[in-house]
């Protein structure tokens, strides 16, 4: 038998190549496999990019008012929108249009409307302006929001040529966020000529819009049989309803009031209410409403304000409310020295306080 023997270091050569081999081999294997994880990852994340997916909150509230912000600003600037009218308390499908930017906020409250602001990819100026008839409950039912959410909406110019148009607000309006305890906000940019113009819908969870109309000048004694007038604004840049809102007088002939159940102020607008709406002066009123045919206001020698001695008030009450809440109260007395053709005018105090009413001898009905 015959046994070969191997130097000792050649055993131990052998071996060390082996061992570095396999050293070499194991760090290529990881070097393999983290390449691919690192691909594996790339890949994830682009997917989920074009898919539009978030890791969010994991909260289905939160996730909800996120999802209602995205598609509503969606709804709002993926198109012209559209408008269909009610025929006896039906929807007049035949009469609908997409046109819902020309027509008047009256006749805009009375139907289904589906705001759109986009018109062949371009924002539509036109329409934005239109906003302001648009109602806060209109926007959001057309944006297809749930009852108990509020929206807040912002255009304005980011960029621009001209420096001073530069931050310029287009529109502003709906609910302050200040009670809401979830909000999101979803942005869209446009450029418009040489500008570039950032569309910003906030959905909250908070209250409602605040009431914010306001009386700002009143004619309790016109002259040469003009009528009497009251001139109200609306400070929010959405249409408000009148629903709720009433009108209480009193002075020595005694005391009326009135409460509307239709109608509507156009966002940022002016409306007058008159004793004789054809011969009333307008200025630059959206819209005057009667008040001479319910006997509230008087015309000619026919009074509803008292020419001395009197008190105006405007309130508001929800639908669940019996009573309704002072906004504006306007009182004057002999010592106010009203003549003929004065008019009462908000200062911009406390609109329930006396000293935030000043005397003034130039009417000017529909102008602020």
């Amino acid at each position: 038998m015959t046994v070969l023997s191997l130097p000792l270091n050649m055993l131990r050569g052998n071996c060390t190549r082996n061992s570095a081999q396999d050293n070499e081999e194991g760090v290529v294997a990881v070097v393999e496999f983290l390449s691919a994880f690192t691909l594996f990852l790339m890949i994830l994340t682009a997917f989920m990019s074009l898919a539009q997916l978030e890791l969010g909150t994991n909260d289905p509230y939160s996730d909800l008012i996120d999802r209602s912000a995205v598609d509503g600003l969606d709804r709002l600037t993926n198109g012209e929108g559209w408008f269909v009218p009610y025929n006896d308390g039906v929807r007049d499908q035949a009469n609908s249009t997409k046109d819902w930017h020309q027509i008047s906020v009256v006749n805009l409250y009375e139907g289904v409307l589906q705001p759109g602001i986009v018109s062949n990819g371009v924002l539509d100026l036109e329409r934005v302006n239109a906003l302001s008839n648009v109602s806060i409950e209109a926007m959001t039912g057309g944006l297809g929001l749930s009852d108990d959410l509020q929206v807040r909406l912002l255009i304005q110019v980011e960029s621009s040529n001209e420096s001073e148009r530069v931050g310029e607000v287009l529109f502003d309006g709906g609910s302050d966020r200040s009670t809401a305890t979830t909000s999101s906000v979803a942005s869209r940019s446009f450029i418009s000529g040489n500008e570039v113009i950032s569309v910003s819908l906030e959905v909250h969870d908070g209250g409602k819009a605040p009431k914010v109309l306001r009386i700002t000048e009143v004619s309790p004694r016109p002259s040469g049989g003009s009528p009497e007038w009251i001139e109200v604004q609306n400070y929010n840049g959405f249409a408000l309803s009148l629903k709720g809102w009433s009108f209480e007088r009193s002075g020595t002939a005694g005391s009326s009031d009135y409460l509307y159940k239709e109608g509507v102020v156009p966002g940022g607008g002016l409306v007058l209410f008159s004793g004789d709406p054809d011969s009333q002066v307008k200025g630059n009123a959206s819209v005057v409403y009667d008040l001479g045919s319910t006997g509230f206001l008087g015309v000619g020698s026919v009074s509803g304000l008292d020419d001395n001695s009197g008190r105006l008030r405007l309130l508001f009450a929800e639908e669940d409310e019996g009573v309704g809440t002072q906004v504006c109260r306007i009182d004057w007395n002999p010592a106010t020295g009203i003549l003929q053709d004065n008019t009462l005018i908000w200062n911009g105090g406390p609109p329930s306080q006396a000293n935030s009413w000043n005397l003034s001898d130039s009417p000017t009905p529909g102008e602020v």
